[in-house]
């Protein structure tokens, strides 16, 4: 006798009932709602803390190039006057051998840096998530500002 006391109370509680089910979907529903919208803003906020780091290394680079040479590298020089040594005026004096970058890089959303020479003023951007449309831009002038 005792055995089949055992054997019906194992079998009222095998399992889970519709309701308990549905109410721990919704739980991972209303979790998931809360969670993911704060998981999936980190890569692009990587992708800007790695833009900052790319200028401050261009940045970096073209001082040691004036240092070299005397002048940043002019707007039609472009970034490239860090590879390469420049075949346009105004010639470096004493540029650097192997360059002052191995490469330039490419900004996170596959685009190339921008780079303006205004009479010594330098402006180094990247157009930023949106684009060259978006106005987003994050660069030498706007890297300490909370939504860049």
């Amino acid at each position: 006798m005792k055995k089949s006391i055992k054997s019906n109370i194992y079998k009222k509680q095998t399992g889970f009932t519709l309701i308990e089910v549905m109410v721990v979907v919704v739980i991972l529903g209303i979790l998931a709602a809360i969670i993911v919208p704060k998981i999936m803003s980190r890569p692009e906020q990587a992708r800007i803390i790695k833009v900052k780091q790319d200028i401050l290394a261009i940045q970096s680079a073209l001082d040691l190039y004036k240092l070299d040479n005397g002048f940043y590298p002019s707007t039609d020089q472009n970034l490239k006057a860090l590879v390469i040594q420049p075949n346009i005026a105004p010639m470096p004096r004493s540029w650097k051998a192997d360059g002052y970058l191995q490469e330039i890089p490419m900004d996170p959303w596959g685009q190339i840096y921008q780079y303006i020479n205004d009479d010594e003023k330098l402006r180094i951007f990247s157009y930023g998530p949106k684009g060259r449309d978006g106005n987003s831009e994050i660069g030498n002038w706007n890297m300490n500002e909370a939504n860049a």
